[in-house]
């Protein structure tokens, strides 16, 4: 029988209360209702460590309008993206120095996307990341607390000031 080891804080937070609303708008919106990990803004689009990330890094780029499908986005916004796409890698690979990168969207709940808002993930990958408690529990552990990601990679898009 497999034993699992437990995020307690992911736990509290699936069971817990939702603010009303689309979380990522409410992020967008710089609600004080959710819990905000943005590293960079643009004019249309949000650059956020993800609150539960696979990896140290892991960022989810949104647009600020409630989008749910790639094919709604303007031209425009697909130049923008893309832009903010090379900028995130280019900070990553300066603040981060990953070996690789997952990058894809999740469209629709059956395809994974808990957020019913459209959002691009980044996870940097790095050589040898399975570790024991991986490997044994299931479970992620990871070597830099969110925070801290946080407070470097908005340091990093802002220049490094």
């Amino acid at each position: 029988m497999m034993e699992y080891l437990f995020n307690f804080d992911k736990l509290d937070y699936l069971r817990g209360s939702k603010p009303e609303g689309c979380i990522l708008c409410l992020v967008s919106s710089r609600s004080d209702e959710v819990e905000r990990m943005v590293v960079h803004e643009s004019p249309a689009f949000v650059v956020s460590l993800n609150l539960y990330p696979y990896n140290p890094g892991h960022l989810i780029v949104f647009p600020k309008r409630h989008v749910l499908d790639v094919r709604e986005l303007t031209p425009e916004e697909r130049t923008e993206l893309d832009g903010l796409v090379r900028d995130s890698l280019d900070v990553l690979d300066r603040e981060m120095k990953p070996a690789g990168y997952n990058i894809g969207y999740n469209m629709g709940l059956s395809a994974g996307a808990s957020i019913e808002h459209l959002h691009l993930h980044i996870i940097p990958r790095y050589p040898r990341e399975i570790g024991i408690v991986e490997l044994i529990s299931g479970s992620r552990v990871l070597v830099q607390h969110p925070r801290e990601t946080q407070e470097r990679l908005s340091a990093a898009f802002r220049g490094g000031d």
